[in-house]
């Protein structure tokens, strides 16, 4: 009998577009829920989340979905506060062995309007990783090196700031790891709605499927 071809393990760092309370680490502060505000959104199931549906009918299995409302790549936070315990660096080590890591961040670094500062890649210190430009380096060479073998992608939302989107755009040329340029996302209260949920599944989707074939 021919072998049965495992599924590809999907692990997942993010934000509160990928959060859903009770499937993302307990600490991990969550946007969507069963009981969500209304006003705020209309998602009330795991079934509606993007990465549910990319999930089930990508033929993938769920490794590790590392996702924090309101965290920012960066130590830095809203109102200059210190995200250094939830930002995208710090829990990159979370993620379990995966076949694929999906890195969807970089939208609260823009609405934060978290300092940029430069390209550096040598001679990092601590202070480094309160800027944009340099943590985000950080990042993607760490997700590189810590996971040997897995394909790694980072998801760009649509309506970041220019500055935010060039510079993710830049260091994923310079490390090699390809984007998933999302566009026309439906959202409320900025954040993807049911509809929006099925658009980043969609182009996502193609995106890996595109890679595979």
């Amino acid at each position: 009998m021919p072998q049965r071809q495992a599924k590809p393990v999907i692990s997942i760092l993010g934000d509160s577009y990928s959060t859903f309370q009770g499937y993302i680490p307990e600490d991990n502060l969550s946007w969507y829920s069963t009981s969500p505000d209304r006003s705020r959104t209309d998602v009330d199931d795991v079934t509606q989340t993007w990465w549910w549906q990319l999930i089930s009918e990508g033929g993938y299995i769920l490794g590790k979905n590392d996702s924090y409302s309101g965290a920012t790549v960066c130590y830095t936070g809203y109102r200059g506060e210190d995200y250094s315990d939830r930002s995208f660096i710090t829990r990159l080590p979370r993620l379990g062995s995966p076949d694929i890591l999906l890195i969807f961040g970089a939208t609260n670094d823009s609405w934060a309007r978290v300092p940029m500062g430069e390209f550096v890649y040598k001679n990092l210190t601590r202070g480094h990783y309160y800027e944009f430009r340099p943590a985000l380096g950080k990042l993607l060479d760490g997700a590189k090196k810590m996971y040997p073998g897995t394909d790694v992608y980072f998801i760009l939302n649509d309506g970041l700031s220019e500055a935010v989107a060039d510079a993710v755009m830049k260091e994923c040329k310079h490390f090699d790891i390809p984007v998933i340029v999302l566009s026309d996302i439906d959202k409320k209260a900025g954040h993807p709605t049911r509809r929006g949920m099925i658009q980043i599944k969609e182009q996502v989707l193609n995106a890996l499927q595109a890679k595979s074939m």
